[in-house]
């Protein structure tokens, strides 16, 4: 039987870290520790309770630090996208008096989700185009703002899919009372946040922290209502006795990706352009996606001509390379990603490719050395031809 001592080796071949990063060693030492200490229920008063509510308290402040926060504003959810959802419907329901919410055209299926639920209850959405690059038309954004009717906006720190970031910081500062909600998903713990979010949800699968722990912050004296039945957990915001060990180790690797960040930053940025530059010089027929300056230094999409990015995806499998599609479109929805319609991309044939710290460049340089042929083979499959 495996056990959790086991479980820190290689994950060569790896690169979907957008997906989620392997288990921090810090965050495995944490978890082990904690285990043991914090198991008890810590909204009780006798002595194993407080002392897991002393690790969750000292977890809670950790991450607060990290994202230049109170400890009071900081709640710990089952992950990203409840952290999403209730960033967005708890703003949403805090503000009944008005009924629009405006949002960018590449949020994260969840934030438009969690649109989708306040448009069926009566509310107003309103999306706001990108450019190519993804880039969201800032203009527009900010008039559509500061309409009176607006209850909330949402804008992602960067793109889940092709490392685009936001200019958060200047939108904010263009509309001052209005709540502005910021999915940091991507770049909590890899680049620096951005000033001026009212709510903010992230997940600590992307910085080493274990699986089934979000964050969702909300500043204080943002109105916020919880979208949940009454709870006294988590400062009334999400109900249920929280995960304190696991809440601990997500703690413990976000701590410590931060120290590491700027050196782990541009290792990673300096691979991603090589990446780029040997995609578009070996594959034919591809196009690079995404903002080439303002992006997330770990990430990078593009896309194939001629080719399926399910059946592309398998063949890397196959070779011992893990990476995503870059786009939401599968077997069972037959959808394309709507950030790459928003793009007016090619919603087919996609590749993300996401490199985290146990990413090494002979990793890279095999990757680089079988895309090619792998490419080819594909198209050869499918009847294309390999111009």
């Amino acid at each position: 039987m495996t056990n959790l001592g086991d479980v820190s080796g290689s994950a060569g071949g790896y690169l979907d870290a957008a997906s989620g990063v392997p288990l921090h060693p810090v965050a495995r030492d944490a978890l082990l520790a904690a285990m043991a200490d914090g198991w008890a229920d810590p909204g009780r008063f006798y002595a194993a309770g407080r002392k897991a509510r002393v690790l969750l308290d000292a977890a809670r402040a950790a991450v607060a630090e990290a994202i230049g926060a109170r400890p009071d504003e900081v709640s710990f959810t089952s992950g990203g996208t409840q952290a999403l959802h209730a960033a967005v419907l708890g703003t949403l329901g805090g503000n009944p008096r008005k009924d629009l919410f405006v949002h960018t055209a590449v949020e994260h299926s969840a934030v438009l989700h969690a649109a989708e639920t306040y448009a069926a209850a009566g509310g107003r959405v309103l999306s706001i185009g990108v450019d190519p690059f993804g880039r969201v038309n800032v203009d527009r954004l900010i008039d559509a703002a500061r309409q009176p009717a607006v209850a909330a906006v949402a804008v992602q720190a960067a793109n889940h899919e092709v490392g685009t970031t936001q200019p958060v910081t200047e939108i904010g500062a263009e509309l001052p009372g209005v709540p502005l909600i910021v999915d940091a998903t991507q770049t909590l713990g890899r680049a620096d946040l951005p000033a001026g979010w009212s709510v903010l949800a992230a997940d600590a699968r992307s910085w080493g922290g274990p699986g089934g722990i979000g964050l969702l912050a909300v500043r204080t004296g943002i109105r916020w209502r919880s979208p949940y039945p009454a709870d006294d957990r988590e400062g009334g915001r999400v109900p249920g006795v929280p995960d304190v060990a696991a809440i601990v180790a997500a703690a413990a690797a976000l701590r410590a990706v931060c120290a590491e960040r700027s050196a782990q930053g541009a290792r990673l940025a300096a691979l991603v352009d090589r990446i780029r530059a040997t995609v578009a010089a070996t594959v034919p027929d591809v196009v690079i996606l995404g903002d080439p300056v303002g992006r997330l230094p770990h990430l990078v999409t593009f896309s194939c001509l001629y080719v399926d990015g399910e059946a592309l995806q398998s063949a890397l499998d196959r070779r011992g390379f893990a990476v995503s599609s870059g786009s939401s479109c599968t077997s069972s929805t037959l959808e394309p990603s709507h950030v790459l319609v928003a793009m007016g991309a090619l919603t087919s044939g996609n590749v993300r490719v996401s490199l985290h710290r146990e990413t090494s460049p002979e990793e890279v340089d095999r990757f680089l050395a079988v895309l090619p042929e792998t490419v080819a083979a594909v198209r050869a499959e499918l009847g294309a031809a390999d111009l």
